[in-house]
């Protein structure tokens, strides 16, 4: 009977034990690919490839060439730390000898280890190392770098996302950045305040175009966003501007445009820091008038002051705010983009706007090399 219970001891350890391995490997795994663990999976797992390479190399230097050891350098600058990949450049390094060695010398014939096999190897090991420690120094493993950017980029089209109206009214906006990236200088920020009956909204251009402003467009609109509703609307540009300040940023300016709608009456009011006018279909008479408050840029000096401008939306009206990049252009005055603009929206005055924010970008914008923006508001008849 001991026997037997020795026995059974034995393997309750033996499991014990396993199942400590097995959940500390995946605990490994899982630290690793977020990159919160070591690298000593993906350094021994590379470190293994070179030898195959080198035996491959050996036996077949036809097809399995000396460059070949770039490999595995190439695959360690992308998931190695810079100590380990030390590690593994010098295991290649002594890879290509040994292959040398075996080889014989490269003017005896082809497929053998030449200078310039040397050079490419260096040089893809130097890149490498390179790629390692600017991962390094910020601090993002590669494996998470494009999650992040892909998150930011998800939080800026959500805080973009205009709220839902009541009955009778429509919105929509599009937004293009500049050369067909993902990051855009222009953002919104919206929210409906005192109690859902206002709708506040904030069109902003930061300067700069694409990802050169993405990241301080994201930063503002975080900024933006918590200084919607939180203050009084005749405050809020006031206070944007001062936040802009406090930045010290080299290229520290934006325009912006604030429109404060009432949504039981239809009245608004716009408040404008250096940003191009709104614009506003009259549907009694078909005529477009220009909206703009009074203002300086945002980010210039302290103490300005930005004045408003009122005007009311009837059943039927249409208010659309944008960015410069939609009606400026170098061979063009911003009078003569708005007027291309106000042409192509009259096409959707017959049938309404719903789908029309994309297509106007096309028709007026569509190989600007700036960041556009588009916003249409409009009161069903």
């Amino acid at each position: 009977m001991a026997r037997s219970g020795g026995t059974d001891d034995f393997w309750a350890r033996w499991r014990r034990t396993l199942h400590r391995a097995r959940i500390g490997l995946r605990k490994s795994g899982v630290d690793y690919f977020r990159g919160d663990g070591s690298d000593w999976i993906a350094l021994a797992g590379l470190l293994l490839t070179i030898p195959a390479i080198t035996f491959a190399t050996v036996v077949s230097p036809v097809w399995v060439a000396p460059t070949a050891l770039v490999l595995p350098i190439v695959a360690g600058g992308l998931l190695l730390r810079p100590a380990s990949l030390l590690g593994l450049y010098a295991t290649a390094a002594a890879a290509l000898i040994v292959e040398a060695l075996t080889l014989g010398p490269y003017a005896e014939g082809p497929a053998r280890v030449t200078p310039g096999t040397v050079l490419v190897v260096a040089a893809c090991g130097f890149f490498g190392l390179v790629l390692a420690q600017f991962r390094a120094r910020v601090g993002v493993p590669w494996r998470r770098g494009g999650t992040m950017l892909f998150d930011l980029r998800e939080r800026i089209r959500v805080q973009s996302a205009l709220p839902r109206l009541p009955q009778g009214w429509h919105r929509e906006m599009a937004l293009r950045p500049a050369g067909g990236q993902s990051f855009s200088g222009d953002f919104v920020v919206a929210a409906r305040t005192h109690g859902g009956r206002t709708l506040e909204v904030v069109l902003t251009d930061v300067s700069g175009k694409g990802m050169d402003a993405g990241s301080r467009a994201l930063l503002l609109s975080g900024a933006f966003g918590g200084l919607l509703g939180s203050l009084p609307p005749h405050d809020f540009l006031s206070a944007a501007n001062g936040y802009l300040l406090r930045q010290d940023w080299d290229e520290g300016f934006a325009t912006s445009i604030h429109l404060v709608l009432d949504l039981d009456s239809g009245d608004y009011e716009i408040f404008s820091a250096g940003h191009p006018p709104a614009l506003q279909l009259h549907a009694g008479s078909g005529r477009w008038e220009e909206k703009s408050g009074e203002g300086p840029l945002l980010g210039v000096y302290d103490g300005a002051e930005f004045d408003a401008v009122k005007g009311s939306l009837a059943p039927g009206d249409v208010l659309m705010l944008f960015t410069d990049g939609l009606v400026e252009a170098s061979d063009r005055d911003i009078s003569e983009g708005i007027d291309r603009l106000t042409g192509e929206a009259n096409r959707y005055v017959p049938t309404g706007f719903e789908g029309a924010a994309w297509h106007l970008i096309e028709a007026c914008a569509k190989d600007v090399n700036d960041d556009r923006a588009l916003l249409l508001i409009s009161r069903r008849a």
